[in-house]
Formats: structure tokens, C-alpha cells, sequence
């Protein structure tokens, strides 16, 4: 059962991709990329910003802040 659910992580990741909701993405060096979230994996994610894409390596990430509430719950039980 457990395998069967996506971790939160991925899950956020998901909708604010599928949403194209803008993010701020803080990164540990203290630099702050702001764009959409169009593809993410195990490592990395790549941010589209005025027709441009950026490669950031989630290591070097600290905070991922999105402009708008995410709705994370689908409606099944969240437990």
C-alpha cells in the first residue's frame, strides 16, 4: 500500500508542474531563480523563465517557494 503512494517531494514537484504555477526557487548559496517548473527527476529540476531554461541540481536547493497555494490533496484519503 505504501508503494502505491507518491512521496510529497515528488508530489508537490507534480502539481506545480502540471499547474505551470511560477516558483521561487532559494538556492543554499543564497541566490533566488524564479520561473516554471517543467521536468524534474531523482536530481534535478529544470526551470523555464522568458523562454530560457535552467538546470539546478536539487542538492544545491534550499527552499521551493510557489506564487500560489498548492492543492496536494486529490480527494482520496490522505492518511
Amino acid at each position: 500500500m505504501a508503494s502505491d503512494r507518491q512521496n510529497l517531494q515528488d508530489a508537490f514537484l507534480n502539481q506545480v508542474r502540471k499547474t505551470k504555477i511560477p516558483v521561487t526557487v532559494f538556492l543554499i548559496n543564497g541566490v533566488k531563480l524564479q520561473g516554471v517548473i517543467t521536468w524534474f527527476d531523482n536530481f534535478c529540476i529544470l526551470l523555464r523563465r522568458d523562454g530560457q531554461s535552467q538546470l539546478v541540481y536539487k542538492h544545491a536547493v534550499s527552499t521551493i517557494m510557489p506564487s500560489q497555494p498548492v492543492n496536494l490533496y486529490d480527494g482520496d484519503d490522505a492518511n
